[in-house]
């Protein structure tokens, strides 16, 4: 079976490659391994080295790499160029704390004396998705290379570009072969492998389809899993916000990465005494976005990822709409070659339409006039999914307040839900489970092992 690579702005073929062997799967999780028993015990410094070179070619080959994400995925060049530029923090960000962050943690007890180390635990299988190539890449890999571990990547087929330079990158940066692998399968594959005796863990980024799968299998074999999976954010605007300010962070939460964004704001709840200057601004907004080229610098709005995703959330709006919902602008396909499709503004979504409890993933918002902030919460947690959140107010106590009522794994006062470093990532409820980045993200596929100290006179 081959694996293509297709420009959505023209959805034109741009490469075909052809998928590993069994043969060839199987040679590089045997040299993963062998890899693995020597990483495990090199230096922090010398790991850490690798990171740094890694972060440096980054920044090295920005405008290459930024042009590759949006000829394969469609992302606008310059957001390509910023996903480059924070993946590199990633790396910088880890190679630097790491080792504090893995350093041992004495303990108390009431006998003796105890440590919790933290060892590595081996292969690691990461099933990465298209949307930000780069980045969810590089905030998997730079923590557990960092712990000791080898890594594996089954990335999204439609980014196989992406993906052959990021081990490309890796090699030029040092690293010896096996600790960063590229495997070139398809979905299904990955999730036979999670069996495979030599695999220690599995994280995935993905649907929760995808995740189930990954899931499942893990929990057969007795396996770690992380997953971070969809996500249907709600954009609060509480009575005392400022309208100006929500509503810019507002088209920055929707637009971002066209839309398909796990984080993006994709109901807007704003409470009725402002409701109305807020949607009539907001939409004001979406219906100016240029819409054209990603490659293009005036570009605010590309294609989407492919015309599969184009023709799914086409096919949302018009079920939203057949379901009782009111589609104030936008709503269609543009008429023109590529995955393009308009910015649209819904209203009047119930929770008797059928796509009531689905992810819009594109430029499509659904907005939502409630009477106070406890009507706001209570939308905001009628959701599946509990990966992130915004509140807008004047008022922080009070935005901590609401945000603390919120059924997530991230909110965000005063911004939309974002993402770096130094900040934990992950979600609740159908959003998946475990945390990537900051100190969190490094403890996810390590085994804290407990040393205890006795004396000879220790009665335990």
């Amino acid at each position: 079976m081959s694996i293509q690579s297709t420009n959505p702005a023209t959805n034109k073929v741009v490469k075909t490659f052809e998928e590993m062997s069994e043969t060839a799967v199987d040679q590089s999780i045997a040299k993963s391994v062998e890899t693995f028993a020597s990483w495990k015990k090199t230096a922090y410094s010398k790991r850490a080295e690798l990171l740094h070179n890694v972060a440096g070619l980054l920044r090295k080959k920005k405008k290459e790499l930024a042009e590759l994400i949006t000829l394969e995925m469609g992302k606008l060049v310059a957001q390509a160029e910023g996903e480059i530029k924070l993946s590199a923090e990633i790396f910088d960000y880890y190679a630097n704390h790491a080792e504090a962050f893995l350093a041992d943690k004495i303990l108390n007890p009431v006998h003796g004396q105890a440590l919790v180390r933290h060892s590595p635990i081996g292969v690691l299988l990461g099933v990465q998705p298209w949307n930000f190539p780069f980045y969810q890449v590089a905030r998997f890999a730079a923590p557990n290379i960092m712990v000791g571990n080898t890594i594996l990547i089954k990335h999204a087929s439609i980014v196989p570009q992406c993906a052959i330079a990021i081990e490309e990158i890796f090699t030029e940066a040092g690293a010896p072969i096996g600790l960063y692998t590229n495997l070139l399968i398809s979905g299904k594959r990955a999730s036979v492998l999670v069996a495979d005796k030599r695999i220690k863990g599995v994280s995935l980024t993905g649907s929760e389809a995808a995740g189930a799968s990954i899931a499942t299998e893990a929990g057969k074999h007795l396996k770690k899993s992380v997953l971070e999976l969809g996500g249907s954010d709600a954009f609060i605007v509480l009575d005392d916000a400022d309208i100006d300010k929500a509503v810019e962070w507002a088209v920055v939460g929707r637009i971002n990465n066209n839309g398909e964004c796990c984080i993006a704001s994709k109901r807007f709840i704003v409470v009725e005494s402002i409701a109305d200057e807020f949607f009539e601004k907001f939409k004001n907004k979406l219906a100016g976005l240029v819409i054209g080229n990603p490659m293009e610098a005036g570009t605010q709005l590309g294609p989407l990822s492919s015309e599969e995703a184009a023709v799914k959330i086409a096919d949302q709006v018009k079920r939203a709409e057949a379901g009782g919902a009111k589609i104030i602008l936008g709503g269609k396909r543009m008429e023109q070659p590529g995955a393009y499709m308009e910015a649209t503004f819904i209203t009047n979504m119930l929770p008797d339409n059928p796509v009531y409890y689905e992810e819009f993933f594109g430029p499509v918002a659904v907005l939502f006039k409630v009477k106070n902030e406890q009507e706001a919460i209570d939308l905001a947690n009628d959701s599946p999914f509990g990966l992130g959140g915004s509140v807008f107010t004047k008022d922080i106590e009070r935005g901590i307040r609401v945000a603390d009522q919120i059924d997530t794994g991230m909110v965000f006062i005063n911004h939309p839900t974002w993402t770096q470093a130094d900040l934990p990532f992950g979600g609740t409820k159908g959003s998946g489970y475990g945390r990537e980045l900051s100190e969190l993200g490094m403890y996810e596929f390590v085994n804290k092992k407990l040393i205890r100290i006795s004396e000879l006179s220790d009665p335990f």
